[in-house]
């Protein structure tokens, strides 16, 4: 009993364990050689190419509304009328100090005007004075050389002349001076004049945005408001549309963000047609684990494409190429694709092989080692027979500690044994 009790623990533990399994309740998939390529399943949504969002750019009350949530608009078309009192107050406050300055630049040009035609002529003046002395010096002095007069008439041209020429240089000195303190004022005043326009023109602008209006041709939609109702300045009024083209917006899980980049290339099939689609734009801010890409189709867009309409899209992280495929299975939840049972020539048996797996994609492993093509193995769940020879070994163990029980060992060896049993399974 004793030769026998060990047989049958060599054997339960010598790795040579089996179970008879039906042959309906597990799944047999063949290895094979094909094309591979590693993807993602990814849903994206379809989306208007762009969308331009439509903000109050000032804050006011709802008076009309002149169009529909949905309404198909061209560019300029005015979509609301919004109503601020203390905007068109300032407007017309603006208005008047623009108009203030006008009159004061307009009465500032007449008066230095009038002011240089009497300096002019006062410089004409000077200047005949100046041109009579100095005649009157030049002969005297030809006279009193002739010894025709005396030196006290020549005396007294001289200093005329004298007078009158530092009477002249003066003159001529403030009229040069205020010719260019007037260009400074009126330069001034035009710059003034010149910013204050600007500032009507803006504040123009800003009563004008009160009646909002259509940036591009669209479609409006997501409007929420009402008459009467109050909007502040930069809240959301709405959405337009651009209905020139699509883009779609997909959600991918945060583990594959290192992996994705722009130029991938993703397909998917509508209306029994496939469509490839091209990432334009990588949203790396990741939320609830997920992160977004819009994608934009590399041919033609699909007939027949909604806005909000959800595609089922395969989203290639390689490119294709030769490789041993191994479908896809239960299997990889207990062995962790380090190994799986194979199947024998006859189809009788299975037996467990090791292996080692490289990429994968949602329908089958690359096998690197272990398998080549043709070979047939189980890829169902190992689930309900991993722990192959358990039963037997427990049988075992209680064969054992019956015989020990009733065998005559030494009280210290035979109850350690006992004890042993008990603990270890």
């Amino acid at each position: 009993m004793v030769v026998l009790l060990m047989a049958s623990s060599f054997y339960f533990t010598s790795g040579k364990s089996r179970v008879n399994v039906s042959k309906e309740r597990i799944t047999i998939s063949e290895v094979k050689k094909g094309s591979f390529q590693e993807f993602i399943p990814v849903n994206g949504i379809v989306l208007p190419i762009t969308t331009i969002y439509l903000d109050a750019a000032e804050g006011g009350r709802v008076e009309e509304r002149y169009v529909e949530d949905g309404a198909f608009m061209k560019k300029g078309d005015p979509i609301m009328r919004l109503s601020n009192t203390d905007l068109e107050l300032n407007l017309a406050n603006q208005e008047t100090a623009v108009f203030d300055v006008l009159t004061q630049m307009q009465n500032t040009r007449n008066n230095s005007q009038q002011n240089t035609i009497g300096k002019l002529n006062q410089m004409a003046d000077v200047d005949n004075a100046y041109k009579e002395a100095e005649r009157l010096y030049k002969l005297n002095k030809h006279l009193y050389e002739q010894k025709a007069i005396g030196l006290q008439e020549f005396k007294s041209s001289e200093n005329l002349y004298q007078y009158q020429l530092r009477r002249r240089t003066l003159t001529d000195r403030v009229l040069k001076q205020d010719s260019v303190s007037v260009k400074q004022q009126l330069t001034q005043m035009n710059e003034s004049y010149e910013r204050m326009s600007n500032a009507l023109a803006l504040m123009r602008k800003k009563v004008g945005d009160l009646i909002v209006r259509a940036p591009v041709d669209g479609q409006l939609t997501s409007m929420d408001v009402e008459i009467g109702q109050l909007k502040n300045k930069g809240e959301r009024l709405g959405q337009l549309d651009v209905l020139s083209g699509f883009k779609v917006r997909a959600d991918i899980d945060e583990h594959y963000i290192s992996r994705i980049f722009t130029g991938l290339r993703g397909d998917f099939t509508f209306n029994e047609k496939t469509y490839e689609l091209r990432i334009k734009k990588v949203f790396t801010q990741v939320t609830n684990g997920r992160f977004q890409v819009d994608m934009e189709f590399a041919g033609e867009a699909p007939k027949g494409v909604r806005r909000g309409q959800t595609l089922q899209i395969r989203l290639a992280l390689s490119d294709e190429r030769q490789a041993v495929l191994l479908p896809r299975g239960g299997f990889y939840q207990q062995t962790g694709g380090n190994w799986i049972f194979k199947v024998s020539d006859d189809g009788k048996m299975a037996y467990k092989m090791d292996i080692q797996l490289g990429n994968q994609n949602p329908e089958y492993y690359e096998v690197l080692d272990g398998l080549k093509p043709g070979d047939k193995v189980v890829t169902s769940s190992y689930e309900n027979y991993g722990e192959m020879g358990l039963d037997g070994l427990k049988q075992l163990t209680e064969a054992l500690y019956s015989l020990m029980r009733s065998a005559t060992f030494p009280y210290s060896s035979r109850q350690s044994f006992l004890q042993h049993c008990k603990t270890d399974k």
